[in-house]
């Protein structure tokens, strides 16, 4: 008889385990407390708009790219159009002047060095390191804890080249690098191409992604991302429960049985794999049971990526001509919350996508980020009225923004959507609404949690809690890895979906 898994959560991880456990031959069943699949890789409807939540780029959207196959395992990857935009981003003053963030290398390094020269030697440092990352690839068909010695000897002979290049980017954040930047304009650019906190390394892989044509958009965004790989799962006879939280994993002997939810409903199970949040797996689906100093260290001393809150606007309008990714000064700063004030804002111009809105209509979306979940999330549970109020209030301050940067905004709103921390937590209950989890800082390095836990035995975890870095790669790599480790602990050898 086939073993039976039970999988805690239907996000990119949760649907990538289910998918490779089902082909190596486990009976699965994923219990979801959303009502969709996809966690944070979602999108969602207003008035025939569409207004996503996840996906700006995707690595692996170039054929040619070794992460392609992968995905390719579980999604028709040719179902999709991919959109590679030239100017991925550009980021302006207030007097006008902007810097445009292209995908070619050879580009930026031009824009940078014309808008910036007094930045030339950084400029052309950092330009290099993406050339040449451009040829770098990790090993990705093996999960890393089921690697051999001769595998990892092969690896790091492959990184020898990389080495010095690595610990160099590694060792310093976006700010950090941003801060060397003697040009304002340049500065600014640097510290909104991610998050401050995350090491530049990723600046750098992210250019040789762009470059490589490897980091593009699908067509359709988050949500059909997301239903592919659901209905892989399905076809390949999974089974998905949603609305159905999971508020406890069953124990005995220091052996997982299955996991209770909310209503009670207990579903016994061989093995058990948390696909969902890492804090709420660990200290209350498990009480705090299965822990010990070094995860402990991690929730209480690693960052998070902040939660964010995201205004959407269905406009009757088009901006032909306009980059799809624009970063501007405010006139007038906007208060996120009673921490935050936000001098810039960043808006998605989604002309890029068709199915987004109706034809001659676009979707505008501005992200704040934030780390003041407790905010939103005490405002929600005490003052609905003073909540909602506060939504209008930014999303007005947004479209007075934009009226005065674009010109004529305001009478082409037709649909206005605010989602804020205390959303991203009721409809996937991630720890501070976190994006990604963990950030990939340089203290963090390229940190490997261990997936399972502690004195618990057959009980696995999978996603971004324990994957620094986070990302719809990472997710979908960590649930076809931890297939691997499940299946080496059985001693099977690892098939994928046909």
């Amino acid at each position: 008889m086939n073993k039976k898994v039970n999988i805690v959560g239907a996000g990119i991880a949760g649907l990538s385990a289910g998918c490779y456990l089902r082909a190596n031959g486990y009976d699965t069943e994923i219990f979801e407390l959303h009502s969709l699949p996809g966690g944070l890789c979602t999108a969602w409807q207003r008035g025939g708009y569409t207004f996503d939540g996840c996906i700006h780029w995707l690595v692996g959207s170039n054929p040619a790219d070794p992460f392609y196959a992968l995905w390719n395992e579980l999604i028709d990857m040719s179902a999709f159009t991919f959109v590679e935009p030239e100017e991925a981003m550009r980021v302006e003053d207030a007097s006008g002047k902007y810097i445009s963030v292209f995908a070619d290398i050879d580009r930026i390094e031009q824009e940078m060095l014309s808008k910036a020269p007094g930045d030339a030697d950084l400029i052309r440092r950092y330009t290099a390191a993406a050339r040449k990352f451009t040829k770098f690839q990790f090993p990705l068909d093996k999960a890393p804890e089921t690697q051999s010695l001769f595998d990892k000897a092969c690896f790091f002979l492959k990184c020898l080249p990389y080495i010095k290049d690595m610990k160099y980017w590694m060792s310093i954040t976006g700010g950090q690098l941003a801060a060397q930047c003697q040009d304002p304009l340049l500065r600014a650019t640097f510290r909104h191409m991610f998050v401050p906190d995350m090491a530049a390394l990723f600046l750098v892989w992210t250019q040789a992604w762009r470059h490589k044509k490897s980091a593009g958009y699908p067509v359709g965004g988050s949500l059909p991302f997301a239903r592919k790989i659901e209905e892989k799962y399905l076809a390949l006879g999974g089974r998905i429960n949603y609305n159905a939280r999971v508020t406890k994993i069953l124990v005995e002997n220091d052996t997982a049985k299955g996991i209770q939810l909310e209503n009670g409903e207990t579903h016994p199970a061989d093995i058990v794999v948390s696909a969902a949040d890492g804090r709420a797996t660990i200290y209350e689906m498990l009480q705090g049971r299965y822990v010990d100093s070094e995860i402990r260290r991690y929730y209480e001393h690693f960052k998070v990526f902040p939660s964010w809150l995201q205004v959407s606007l269905g406009l009757s309008r088009m901006f032909e001509g306009t980059p799809h990714t624009i970063v501007f000064p405010l006139e007038k700063p906007i208060k996120i919350d009673d921490k935050h004030t936000r001098d810039h804002i960043g808006v998605r111009i989604f002309n890029f996508d068709p199915t987004m809105a109706p034809p001659g209509k676009t979707v505008v979306t501005a992200m704040f980020p934030t780390d003041n979940h407790t905010y939103w999330q005490n405002l929600r549970d005490t003052d609905k009225d003073a909540y909602n109020a506060e939504k209008q209030r930014i999303a007005r301050e947004v479209i007075l923004a934009l009226d005065t940067r674009f010109g004529h905004i305001r009478a082409q709103v037709e649909q206005i959507d605010v989602s804020t921390p205390a959303t991203v937590i009721r409809c996937t209950n991630n720890w501070k609404g976190s994006l990604e989890g963990w950030v990939l800082t340089p203290d963090v390095g390229f940190l490997r949690m261990k997936k399972t836990l502690p004195g618990l035995r057959n009980f696995y975890m999978a996603g971004q809690w324990v994957e620094p870095g986070g990302g719809l790669p990472t997710a979908f790599l960590s649930g076809r890895n931890v297939t691997q480790l499940i299946s080496k602990h059985d001693a099977k050898k690892f098939q994928k979906p046909g």
